[in-house]
């Protein structure tokens, strides 16, 4: 198995790839494939966030946690299902809050977020794989090192990053983020258990784009 990365990406992140703790993971993925595990997402679609949204390109992270564990839902972008899969329950509750948040939002007929990455929002889970219907499996294995190194570059190299950080566990990152440079908006987690306790009315779409306008860029485009 190989673990490819956009090329911009790669220059930034290249280091990181020949760090022992990476090199490790890359073995323990082939033994489990190799063993006729089930993971997701498709070993193509990995780095799927990285290659719709190059580093130059962030403008706003949306950091979500695990990928889905069942099948046809994870293709490498944090909260998004592939197309024709049903929406997940958080996903269900993102699209209710743009729709508060943006009265003429349409709720969408696909949960794929692709159109987001590409216009510079990096869906990005902490953990990049997960074993089939075995939620949070390959938490610990050196993903999550990955990608706080990840946010950390972002934070470093670049400015006016837009955080979206729902959930507690998010909110542990903001630890990675220099906020006299980048904006951190905070809110609980859209799962069922927690939306109605501050992610429904957060507004964090249109205050993103607000942000986002002030520097002088394109605000994103939510509509699917």
């Amino acid at each position: 198995m190989t673990l490819k990365l956009e090329e911009s990406w790669k220059e930034v992140l290249y280091p990181e790839f020949e760090k022992e703790y990476m090199k490790r993971l890359r073995e323990f993925l082939q033994k489990e494939q190799a063993s006729a595990h089930v993971l997701y997402p498709p070993n193509a679609l990995i780095f799927n966030a990285f290659e719709h949204t190059p580093f130059e390109k962030v403008k706003v992270v949306i950091l979500g946690q695990d990928p889905y564990h069942g099948p046809g839902q994870a293709h490498g972008l944090s909260f998004s299902v592939q197309k024709g899969t049903p929406f997940p329950p958080s996903l269900q509750n993102i699209f209710k809050e743009l729709k508060i948040d943006i009265p003429e939002y349409k709720y969408p007929t696909t949960g794929d977020l692709t159109p987001w990455a590409d216009q510079g929002v990096l869906l990005l889970n902490a953990t990049l794989t997960v074993e089939a219907n075995k939620p949070g499996s390959h938490q610990k294995l050196g993903w999550e090192k990955f990608t706080d190194k990840v946010i950390e570059e972002l934070s470093n190299r670049k400015s006016g990053i837009v955080f979206l950080l729902w959930g507690k566990y998010a909110q542990a990152k903001g630890e990675l983020i220099d906020s006299n440079k980048h904006f951190i908006l905070k809110a609980p987690h859209p799962s069922p258990f927690s939306a109605h306790s501050g992610f429904f009315g957060c507004k964090h779409f249109s205050k993103t784009n607000e942000i986002l306008e002030k520097q002088g860029l394109e605000p994103i485009d939510w509509q699917i």
